[in-house]
């Protein structure tokens, strides 16, 4: 598919250069409420009947709940529609520059109300089996957002090179031997020392960030529901990286169809865009 022009998307006109110079942005209004409602059956369709890689992320004594699921485009129409029809991938287009958008995933977070589980400091990409520059993933709210549980990013951390990546509950470091990588900044310590991007968003609303952009998030306090869908776009020079480590989310048996180093021209990350 041919993108749309970026005249026709609601970007400021130096949304590509924010996007990579701090490594993520906000566009306000980008889907349509019917998109939204969209999405959001389809989130709970995905409830409803998880996928194999559906996982609970928080602790069972968590008096809430944080779960996640991947790779369901393919089975829920209301996700194929955002990844595919929307004006997202466009937006991708645009941010990412080159000539292709190519679909890596989906994800669909669901943190309910009471939530404390938070989702530390990370860059995507370490977990990911794709290497390359040229990437974005989009994040879009279904339900209001404070900035008591928004994203938050770390401004030009995806300049910053791979960090240590290490398990979200107990922090360690299972896939390279301490020491042998810099650490993600402890942020927490003193946010006042550092230029943190966050916005309350609303339904219609998305972020868009690079894999490398260090972001966290805090639970979610109250009574409201924080569920949200993303989708994760490859750009020219994205390639497969088979990791000795499992990836989130895990492709079985890839290794066998794409070699190491090529691009992902398979049936699971379709072409979404070419200019």
């Amino acid at each position: 598919m041919v993108p749309r022009s970026p005249s026709d998307l609601p970007l400021a006109w130096n949304a590509r250069e924010d996007f990579q110079n701090d490594g993520a942005i906000v566009v306000r209004g980008l889907f349509s409420s019917d998109e939204v409602d969209s999405v959001r059956r389809g989130i709970e369709r995905n409830l409803n009947s998880p996928g194999p890689m559906f996982k609970v992320a928080s602790k069972t004594t968590d008096p809430g709940l944080f779960v996640e699921d991947f790779c369901q485009w393919q089975r829920i129409q209301e996700y194929r529609h955002i990844a595919h029809d929307s004006r997202a991938a466009d937006v991708a287009a645009v941010l990412m520059g080159g000539r292709t958008v190519r679909l890596f995933h989906d994800h669909m977070l669901v943190k309910e109300p009471g939530t404390v589980q938070q989702t530390p400091w990370h860059q995507d990409q370490p977990y990911y089996n794709v290497d390359g520059w040229m990437n974005c993933s989009m994040w879009m709210p279904v339900d209001s957002v404070p900035m008591e549980s928004t994203l938050e990013f770390l401004a030009g951390s995806h300049r910053m090179g791979w960090l240590m990546p290490r398990t979200f509950m107990d922090k360690q470091a299972k896939w390279f031997p301490e020491g042998t990588m810099s650490e993600v900044p402890d942020i927490e310590a003193d946010r006042s020392a550092h230029r943190i991007l966050a916005w309350a968003l609303e339904p219609g609303d998305a972020v868009f960030f690079h894999m490398l952009t260090l972001h966290h998030s805090y639970g979610v306090p109250g009574q409201g529901r924080r569920r949200a869908f993303s989708v994760r776009f490859l750009g020219d020079d994205m390639v497969h990286a088979p990791r000795d480590w499992p990836t989130s989310p895990q492709f079985d048996g890839l290794e066998a169809e794409i070699a190491a180093g090529a691009p992902l021209d398979h049936e699971l990350f379709p072409l979404l865009r070419q200019m």
